[in-house]
């Protein structure tokens, strides 16, 4: 039973897509780094938690398939500051999110205090 576990993990990993903008952020690499992680001895791993391993797997074949897109579809493709995916995908690519720690820290600053969950003056307690 490992062994077909084993092999679906491997399937997963060689349908998900490696977003190369994302260098050692991207979920791709990271998944394949995990089943290497978990599947050490191959076919041959003895997994602890089947049915843990299951459920992970069926939740990952979802978000892979997109099944929640097509279950509940956006009447628009809109987001609150109007990008577009395209532009999305420029701005938290790797080298942007570097440009972005080059630009004038009052500016960075100012907009992760904008956007972060809690509050500047917790931010200097730290």
């Amino acid at each position: 039973m490992a062994a077909s576990r084993y092999r679906r993990f491997l399937k997963l990993c060689e349908e998900w897509p490696v977003d190369e903008t994302k260098r050692g952020r991207d979920l791709g690499a990271y998944l394949r780094q995990r089943v290497a992680q978990a599947f050490r001895e191959g076919e041959n791993t003895q997994v602890a938690e089947p049915e843990a391993c299951d459920q992970m797997y069926e939740s990952l074949a979802r978000l892979h398939s997109n099944y929640y897109k097509h279950k509940y579809p956006r009447p628009r493709d809109t987001s609150f500051s109007g990008l577009s995916l395209e532009e999305y995908k420029l701005i938290l690519s790797t080298d942007s999110l570097e440009e972005f720690k080059g630009m004038d820290k009052s500016m960075w600053k100012k907009l992760q205090e904008k956007f972060s969950s809690k509050g500047p003056e917790e931010d200097h307690k730290a």
